[in-house]
């Protein structure tokens, strides 16, 4: 396996810059820059050469002998003066040392993930944690970085493992005396960790934390959801004319509004006798956003927007009302929006996971459902028992990475920067 190294801290210029090297070759590489390798985990000064003797920088540098790295290999950190000519001149010094190579997105975390430093539900939390933008998705991020989810894992694995030795036990040795059925809690043991991982299949998921909880502006032309959409996002995003069929097609905008994250979305004004072919298709794209809404702002008539929508009062400075308006709004005064926005806030309570949870993303969501399926019940025979156990444990390995195919681990991987 190759050496890596990569930048790992900011790009330059900055006041210092980190330059991480892990591999077998972690140690020579230092030695060949710095002429000593210093003691294990004790951070000093050291004047660094290229292979020519000339001087490169006066740097703090780490040795890190593994196993017990952020890796699980050897490594070695460069503290360096943070010019971009300093750190280009030591990567160039690094690519001439033989089996030294600049490292891809994530590999360093790849590498901590194959050597069992982390698994692979750690390893997606730290990658939420590397793009979080606000404070509940730093938090929702950490708890699963810090094995939140791997843990629970772990314990219904164990508990499923003891299940099955049960099981084996009947399959095995039903002619011995000394071996009885099957104990007379069993299936409430079975129960207990289905309604466990069931609890976790009903809490938020992760994707609203992430992209931000969704929130579509519709309702036919001219109701003044593109005026209201700038004074949400408080800047002028969309253009707005009196001209009806002047949006048409979808605008998002991202958003934080009291520390939670929004996507706000206008579309399209909804009408039947549209225009062009150009105003359908906005329309088309405005219904398609409508049925991936978590949140619809209906600005039109009351009563004819999607189920479930807020009934909107737009234009409330020209007196326009609604009999059961959820909010009464004037994106000309600014009137009602503040009190918008907190609804909006309040409402992503009940959609968005709790501040400093783990939450599962879409593909841990479904492999726990797989595990719940096969928790069920549907025939006392101890051989197709002992299968769905066996398909179970197989699922949550999947979960922490005992069993990943390569290209998820690819996909994976991919989301990080390069140095980390």
């Amino acid at each position: 396996m190759n050496t890596i190294f990569a930048l790992s801290s900011g790009a330059p210029p900055a006041a210092i810059a980190v330059v991480r090297i892990s591999g077998p070759r972690a140690g020579t590489a230092l030695q060949t820059l710095a002429g000593r390798l210093p003691p294990p985990r004790r951070a000093q000064t050291a004047t660094l050469r290229e292979a020519g003797g000339a001087e490169l920088d006066r740097a703090l540098v780490l040795w890190l002998p593994g196993p017990g790295t952020a890796t699980g290999e050897d490594m070695a950190e460069l503290h360096l003066h943070g010019g971009r000519a300093v750190v280009a001149a030591v990567e160039a010094s690094l690519e001439g040392i033989p089996g030294l190579a600049q490292a891809a997105p994530g590999e360093f975390t790849r590498r901590a993930f194959i050597n069992g430093r982390i698994d692979l539900a750690e390893a997606e939390g730290l990658a939420d944690l590397l793009s979080a933008e606000t404070e509940l998705q730093r938090r929702a991020a950490i708890a699963m970085a810090s094995g939140a989810l791997s843990r629970q894992v772990e314990d219904w694995r164990i508990r499923l493992l003891e299940l099955a030795a049960q099981l084996e036990a009947v399959l095995d040795f039903d002619d011995e005396d000394d071996v009885g059925q099957l104990p007379s809690d069993f299936a409430q043991s079975i129960g207990r960790l289905r309604i466990e991982i069931e609890e976790w299949l009903a809490r938020p998921r992760v994707e609203p934390l992430r992209e931000g909880l969704r929130v579509v502006l519709a309702g036919p032309p001219n109701a003044g959801k593109s005026s209201l959409f700038n004074a949400l996002v408080e800047h002028e995003a969309a253009i707005t004319a009196a001209t009806p069929g002047t949006t048409r097609d979808v605008l998002e905008r991202g958003v934080s509004l009291m520390g939670v994250p929004f996507t706000f979305i206008d579309t399209a004004g909804l009408r039947e006798d549209a225009g062009d072919a150009i105003e359908n298709e906005g329309i088309d794209r405005a219904l398609a956003q409508v049925d991936r809404a978590d949140v619809v702002l209906w600005l039109g008539p009351e009563g004819l927007g999607p189920e479930g929508a807020w009934e909107i009062a737009a234009k409330s400075d020209l007196g326009r009302a609604k009999q059961h308006a959820k909010a009464a709004v004037s994106a000309t005064t600014g009137e009602g929006i503040a009190g918008l926005k907190s609804m909006l806030v309040t409402e992503s309570r009940k959609m968005l996971p709790a501040p400093g949870t783990a939450a599962l993303s879409a593909r841990q969501h479904d492999i726990l459902t797989q595990v719940s399926e096969a928790l069920v019940v549907q025939s006392h025979n101890p051989l197709i028992l002992a299968e769905e156990f066996r398909l179970a444990r197989v699922s949550l390995d999947r979960l922490t990475g005992r069993a990943s195919t390569e290209a998820m681990l690819d996909a994976l991987f991919g989301r990080f920067c390069i140095g980390k």
